[in-house]
């Protein structure tokens, strides 16, 4: 690493968040926000130049970034999730960290499994953050603590473990969603949902969508808000 300030990308849909973490990485000479994005459209837009610099930055070129901060859930907008997919598909992608309040398997492992470099939550202490933030770039895995334990303990689970998507989809379920409203929001084909379904009552041996979210919600494995 050189000297100069890492240059950072903050993609949060609250204003008010970006201003605040904004306000907290100037009064460090070695972090530089160069770039801010409402949404991971925003973002795309930001690191290939195809909409000038997101909301927050001037009109031109592709924006040079050290690390993408990145939070999940985004209103309307391109979710975090699909967004850090599309930007580890990028020629020299920068490591994405994620900085969210949510902390459920279903976000950390669908996060991981599209290529996050770290996870974080929101509250976290701003030193432990600059230190993730140092470790993303360093291309090293930064995870809060309770997000690691959590980690740890699905390596640990005798059950089979459910995938980043089978999380997605269960999560979607408990929250009153249809096959065809959840093949919506993911993009997705109805019969892919019906499939990831299959394997999902067959790894928490159930056989209903109702035994299905009430086992998930007992191991822990999605948290219904």
């Amino acid at each position: 690493m050189t000297d100069s300030p890492l240059r950072i990308l903050l993609v949060d849909d609250h204003p008010v968040v970006r201003h605040g973490l904004k306000a907290m990485f100037s009064e460090r000479p070695d972090m530089d926000v160069v770039a801010e994005a409402a949404d991971g459209r925003a973002a795309l837009d930001v690191l290939t130049g195809a909409g000038g610099s997101g909301s927050g930055g001037p009109g031109g070129g592709r924006t040079e970034v050290d690390v993408v901060l990145m939070d999940l859930r985004m209103g309307a907008g391109m979710d975090g999730v699909t967004a850090i997919r599309r930007i580890t598909e990028l020629d020299s992608p920068p490591p994405v960290l994620v900085l969210t309040t949510y902390d459920t398997d279903a976000d950390i492992l669908a996060a991981v499994e599209a290529g996050a470099t770290g996870y974080m939550l929101k509250d976290a202490p701003p030193d432990q953050l600059c230190e993730a933030v140092h470790a993303a770039a360093r291309g090293q895995t930064a995870l809060a603590p309770d997000v690691a334990n959590r980690l740890m303990a699905r390596l640990r689970s005798p059950h089979p473990a459910l995938s980043g998507r089978e999380l997605e989809i269960l999560g979607l379920l408990a929250r009153g969603l249809s096959n065809r409203a959840i093949s919506r929001e993911l993009f997705i084909s109805e019969a892919t949902v019906k499939t990831h379904l299959v394997h999902v009552f067959d790894k928490l041996g159930v056989d209903n969508r109702t035994a299905a979210i009430t086992t998930a919600l007992q191991r822990g494995l999605i948290r219904v808000e």
